[in-house]
């Protein structure tokens, strides 16, 4: 029988960028839902309750390899190569004051996160939530309100997620680039830091493959 190639990707990535990738995983298998096979999330696979799972470690000269394979039958699962996993989608728009902003909308209405400023063009907004759309998934989380270490599960970002409490006692976050930026925020206060780290849980699963209108 012939073998057809449906999706194939070949990178380079840091162990914390490979963590990210598979707890992405994780949490879709655990839940029963598609699995995004690609960063953008585009290529979705379902798949039954119970497949084949293989993992072989090989050495050929001065290279070592892992290769992981998860094997079922076709009738028993599916693959959409026009997917759109993310469960949001980018509102860009241009506000009162003639200036270009974006939001990231959840399918159910409320806004997880927006771009925290105006920009002087579309472009420009654009620019800037592609910025985010980057750095979010692997950006390591600072509880700004003690003396922590970031989370070290996660990685290949060059920006970070800022955890903190506002005059109001509601929990914030914002997403900080490395040069300075605040480049989102999620555009709300949260009753609890718990809340609040959901919903910054919520851009980091959704905003990869998140669609712009």
């Amino acid at each position: 029988m012939s073998e057809d190639t449906i999706y194939e990707s070949d990178t380079k990535r840091s162990r914390r960028g490979l963590a990210t990738y598979f707890r992405r995983l994780s949490r879709r298998l655990s839940r029963g839902e598609p699995v995004p096979a690609d960063v953008e999330q585009t290529v979705a696979v379902e798949m039954p309750a119970d497949p084949d799972f293989e993992v072989e470690v090989e050495q050929e000269g001065e290279m070592m390899s892992m290769e992981i394979e998860v094997e079922w039958p076709a009738a028993e699962g599916t693959i959409d190569t026009e997917a759109d996993a993310s469960k949001a989608t980018f509102d860009l728009y241009e506000d009162n004051a003639a200036e270009w902003r974006w939001r990231l909308v959840h399918d159910n209405g409320n806004i997880i996160a927006d771009s925290s400023q105006g920009y002087s063009s579309k472009q420009k907004a654009k620019q800037g939530l592609e910025s985010v759309r980057k750095n979010a998934p692997g950006a390591h989380v600072v509880d700004t309100s003690k003396d922590e270490e970031p989370d070290e599960d996660e990685g290949a970002s060059d920006a970070t997620f800022e955890l903190f409490a506002d005059r109001g006692s509601k929990w914030r976050w914002r997403l900080r680039h490395d040069n300075g930026e605040i480049i989102a925020d999620g555009g709300q206060g949260y009753s609890s830091k718990q809340k609040a780290k959901q919903g910054l849980r919520s851009v980091k699963t959704n905003v990869r493959g998140a669609g712009v209108r």
